[in-house]
């Protein structure tokens, strides 16, 4: 996973997963303009494992992330080239600045699929677990990077045991994912949530603090 090298950049004309735009608008008498991004919508999912007292969560490297930190130690490397250069990054970061923990997740990107259907074909794909629809409990539903692309996430909680468990997860080599699953026990699940040290989404935090108080009490009472 953090075997990084070769690194390029250049500006993106074009992608199939973002597609910028400029709005022009009167708010209140005034002419504005705000850029903005369209993306897909996505599903989480916080996924428990009753048999082993643990949350499942997934580890990947990203190259925003990663990038973020670039432009912050080298921002020569972000000044403005043109559409066809590509320009080497002769002096990177190790590839675990770029490394975070997160919910199982993905995309809504598959016409006909149910929110619930895409959310089990990701605990699949990305954790090994074959859960059943009505293992599912939707949590809620927030909007992420509202003042750029204003997608909404739907957040999702499933229980699962180790019976479940089909295979190894990982993601799908095909599409790029290298994804590596990690469990955290649920007696320590609020100091890592916390813990700056391991690079984590706000879904990982929030959800973590909804178990609490909305699950946990009833695994005291068991």
């Amino acid at each position: 996973m953090e075997a990084i090298e070769e690194l390029t950049l250049a500006p993106c004309a074009s992608s199939q997963y973002l597609r910028p735009y400029r709005l022009r608008y009167r708010q209140n008498g005034t002419k504005k303009f705000w850029d903005f991004m369209r993306t897909h919508d996505s599903v989480s999912i916080l996924i428990f494992n009753s048999s082993r007292q643990c949350f499942v969560v997934v580890k990947q490297f990203r190259p925003a992330v990663y990038m973020c930190e670039m432009e912050r130690h080298h921002p020569q490397d972000f000044q403005s080239k043109d559409q066809d250069s590509w320009c080497p990054l002769l002096d990177p970061l190790p590839a675990t600045e770029g490394v975070t923990y997160e919910l199982c997740a993905g995309l809504v990107d598959k016409p006909g699929l149910s929110l619930e259907e895409i959310a089990c074909n990701e605990v699949l794909e990305e954790c090994g677990y074959d859960v059943p629809i009505t293992n599912l409990k939707r949590i809620t539903s927030y909007r992420s990077g509202v003042g750029v692309t204003g997608s909404k996430q739907t957040l999702f909680y499933a229980e699962v045991t180790d019976q479940m468990i089909t295979g190894e997860g990982g993601g799908q080599p095909e599409e790029g994912e290298l994804i590596e699953v990690v469990e955290v026990p649920l007696q320590d699940s609020m100091t890592f949530a916390f813990d700056e040290h391991f690079p984590k989404t706000m879904g990982v935090i929030f959800s973590f603090m909804w178990f609490q108080s909305n699950v946990a009490l009833g695994l005291l009472e068991k």
